[in-house]
This record gives C-alpha cells, structure tokens and sequence, in this order.
C-alpha cells in the first residue's frame, strides 16, 4: 500500500485485480429515507411519496469505484431491488458482488426469526428476478444482528448464506467485546463467516473507522495509515459506505442527536476524500476474504 497520494493526471484508472484484496469495500444499497427507529414522515408507510435518490446517488458511486479500479461488495434492500432493478443490472455489469440487506430495512431483533426469514426470502426473490445468482452474504440493518438477535445466524444458515457483515464491536449497536478479525460463527444449522466492520480504540472505546461519522471525520492519509498497520498485521478490514453519503444536496429531516450526527456529520466533501482512500486502500469483495477464513 502507498502512502503518496495518487495524481489522478499521472496515468489512466487502475482496472479491478482478480487476486482477493487484503480490504473489503462494502456497500449498503439504500434510500436516504431508510432509517431505523424513526416514524414521523419517515415511516415506511411514506416511502412511497418521498423523493427517491438511491439511483443517481448508486450510479455516481458506481463511477467513482471504476475510477479507482475497484470492485466491491453491494448489500441490495429487496425495496430497492423491486422499485429499481435496471440499478441492480448495473451494479452487476460493473463486476461488483451483490448480497442482501434484507427486504424492508427492519432491525432484525424487532422482526423474530418467522418474520425475519419472511423479509429474507423476499429479498433474496427480489434479487434474484434482477439476475443476482448464488447470494451467499447478507449485511443486516443498522447491525441488528447483536445479542437480542443472534438467532438471526441460524435463519441465515438455513438458507445457504455463508457470511454475514452484521456484529458490530460497537457499544450502542453491537457489542464492544465482539472479536474484530473475520471469523467461523457456530449456529444449529452449520457454520458461517462473520465479518465485521474495521473499528478502532479511541477515547476509551470502539469508533467505527471503515464507515459512518468515523470515516467522513478523518483525513485519507490517518485511514491509509491506520489500515496499513492493520494489514501489516496479517488482517483484513470491512468498509462500508452508503449512497446517499456522497449526495451533493441530500435530504434533511430533523432526526435525534445521535441519528442526526451518524447520518449528515460531515458529508461534505466525502466523495473527494472517499477516493483518495480507495485508490491507495486496496479493496476488493467481501466473499474472498471469507472464504479465505474457510467457508463462502
């Protein structure tokens, strides 16, 4: 990994290497609107009268990773699957993985496992009337699957699914005490690769580094460096970013504190500071990076 910034005048975009990358660039496929724990004209039932932004913002993202010559993994809602599947046809032309994000973008421990696996399976139906084949990763909403929705595992097993990006070693989310190297995870039904996002210690706790405010707050060259370190310690990292973080006029509603600062801290200036992270980050698809740990 190089630490000099790239001169994006220097040479032409870099293509997608084959070879598994040591970092995983993620995507979770979703509407500005699609946020946990909040009604008001936020609540599903709204959805469908608010201004859908999720193409435009997708496809820009889709011309920045092929800027940078990388492929990615892309978690798809089953809603946005079913309301714009000619985007989905255009993550796969891109040479990108696609998973599933469930359907209606419940946190898991709020649904149980028979509704659970209902929004699961219309996801995965969804996907697959778009051409998504062989789905075998999944990213839960806002990282539900925690220790009220472990179960969640086993649902996912059942169905072939063999990794999951869904166990946040973050205190409100997750668990700080979760392991934070991709990793075997037991259930009933067989086993699956767990891969959780890339945190760092800081101010006596976990931040999440690979994405939300922890990314947008830091400069290129202090992610560059710190994943460095990491892979020069024989790990991988998850990133995950979302659309509607590099929208250059984005959707406000009032939200909670600690939802507003998640959602618009910092958003100016992302894409830019984005790229220059993913030309020098070496990032690929999450699926080689599980099977590296055994299974997927």
């Amino acid at each position: 990994m190089s630490l000099v910034p790239h001169d994006p005048r220097s040479d032409e975009p870099r293509r997608p290497a084959l070879s598994p990358a040591p970092n995983a660039l993620t995507v979770d496929v979703e509407d500005w609107f699609h946020i946990c724990g909040v009604g008001g004209v936020l609540a599903q039932a709204n959805w469908v009268s608010l201004p859908s932004r999720v193409r435009q913002n997708t496809e820009a993202l889709l011309d920045v990773l092929d800027h940078c010559g990388v492929r990615g993994t892309f978690f798809v809602l089953g809603y946005i699957a079913e309301r714009h599947p000619g985007l989905v046809e255009r993550i796969l032309e891109g040479g990108h993985e696609v998973g599933s994000h469930g359907h209606l973008h419940d946190r898991l421990y709020e649904l149980g496992p028979d509704r659970f696996a209902q929004d699961l399976d219309r996801s995965v139906s969804l996907l697959s009337a778009c051409g998504v084949r062989d789905i075998r990763g999944f990213r839960a909403p806002a990282w539900s699957i925690n220790d009220r929705s472990l179960w969640a595992l086993d649902v996912l097993a059942t169905r072939g699914f063999t990794f999951d990006s869904s166990m946040a070693p973050l205190r409100i989310v997750g668990n700080a005490s979760y392991r934070q190297d991709i990793h075997r995870h037991e259930t009933a039904s067989g086993d699956i690769v767990e891969c959780p996002p890339f945190v760092v210690r800081r101010f006596g706790q976990n931040i999440p580094r690979g994405g939300s405010w922890g990314l947008r707050m830091s400069r290129p060259l202090t992610i560059l460096r710190e994943l460095e370190a990491r892979n020069r310690a024989g790990h991988s990292t998850v990133f995950w970013v979302h659309p509607w973080e590099i929208d250059d006029d984005p959707p406000r509603v009032p939200l909670p504190r600690g939802l507003w600062f998640a959602h618009y801290f910092r958003l100016a200036g992302f894409r830019t500071r984005l790229e220059a992270i993913l030309r020098d980050g070496m990032f690929g698809p999450l699926s080689p990076l599980a099977h590296r740990a055994g299974l997927g």
